[in-house]
């Protein structure tokens, strides 16, 4: 913590509220027992909610301002395209060989991520809207989409902040969603930003119901590709907070419906539109901020 600039440190200690003690029920709480002084709360405080704070920004404003030299020359248009051609027509070495060599270029796993898996996913979208991709195809690109992703983990995640009891996120598809490949990607930036994910692909709106019932999220998002989504994500989103163990629920949603038009996050209920997977974690702390002040 000492190479944080003290006035960045003191900027945030101001402007986040030690928040009051809850009970176990209401689940994890920063301030840890009734009788401990305050100093001791604000440690934590400091520990666990504006140190990741300032590095998740450090993050971002860098990603913001980095250039081509400085993390090799960015995946291109016609790269993205032939990964979206060669997950569907070769097998996984071969993919992952071609994956390779941009890397070896100097180009940050973030970028290959949000430069390159993710484009050649939408590219997976369109050539099947366009009937020229079909839906079994497009599963599979998917698949092997996810086996790239999941064999770059553990470069993404070597300095992961430690993960935080108080910043539990249930991650979902809207129920009947049949991909759910950018949320997999949001997971993997959440778990890097120091959140602890719970959630996964082809989860009935009964079994959400009774995951948020029955265990403590300070954060639902819900993902949706499609027009003839936003009624499942509303009422979703309404059954949740109604049953919800933390009554004080934050709502994320993200996905290409939302992203075209964010206002459709409010339309459904929620509390905020996520953005991109490289921005959600700032969004959820945000949330969690802005809950922390109307408790």
């Amino acid at each position: 913590m000492a190479d944080l600039p003290q006035r960045a440190l003191d900027d945030e200690v101001r402007r986040f509220p030690v928040p009051a003690l809850r009970s176990e029920a209401d689940g994890p709480s920063v301030g840890a027992l009734e009788g401990e002084d305050r100093s001791g709360r604000l440690a934590r405080v400091v520990e666990r909610e504006i140190v990741p704070r300032l590095v998740l920004a450090r993050r971002a404003e860098a990603a913001r301002h980095a250039t081509p030299g400085q993390a090799g020359r960015a995946p291109t248009g016609q790269e993205v395209e032939a990964l979206a051609e060669l997950v569907v027509e070769r097998d996984l070495p071969v993919i992952e060989a071609f994956v390779e060599r941009i890397r070896a270029r100097g180009v940050a796993v973030e970028s290959l991520y949000l430069e390159l898996l993710a484009p050649a996913a939408r590219r997976l979208g369109v050539l099947w809207e366009e009937d020229r991709r079909t839906f079994s195809e497009v599963t599979i690109g998917l698949w092997r989409l996810h086996q790239l992703l999941h064999g770059l983990s553990v470069l993404f995640q070597a300095d992961a902040l430690p993960p935080s009891p108080e910043h539990r996120i249930l991650l979902v598809p809207a129920p009947g969603e049949q991909h759910a490949f950018g949320l997999t990607m949001a997971a993997e930036f959440f778990r890097r930003a120091g959140w602890l994910v719970s959630g996964g692909p082809a989860l009935s709106a009964e079994e959400i119901t009774t995951l948020v019932h029955r265990e403590w999220f300070a954060i639902v998002g819900i993902s949706a590709s499609s027009l003839g989504k936003l009624d499942t994500v509303a009422t979703t989103i309404h059954t949740i907070r109604r049953v919800s163990r933390n009554r004080a629920l934050g709502v994320l949603v993200g996905g290409v419906v939302f992203d075209e038009r964010p206002e459709r996050a409010a339309l459904v209920g929620a509390d905020a539109w996520a953005g991109d997977a490289r921005r959600a974690p700032l969004q959820a702390r945000a949330l969690l901020d802005l809950l922390v002040q109307q408790a």
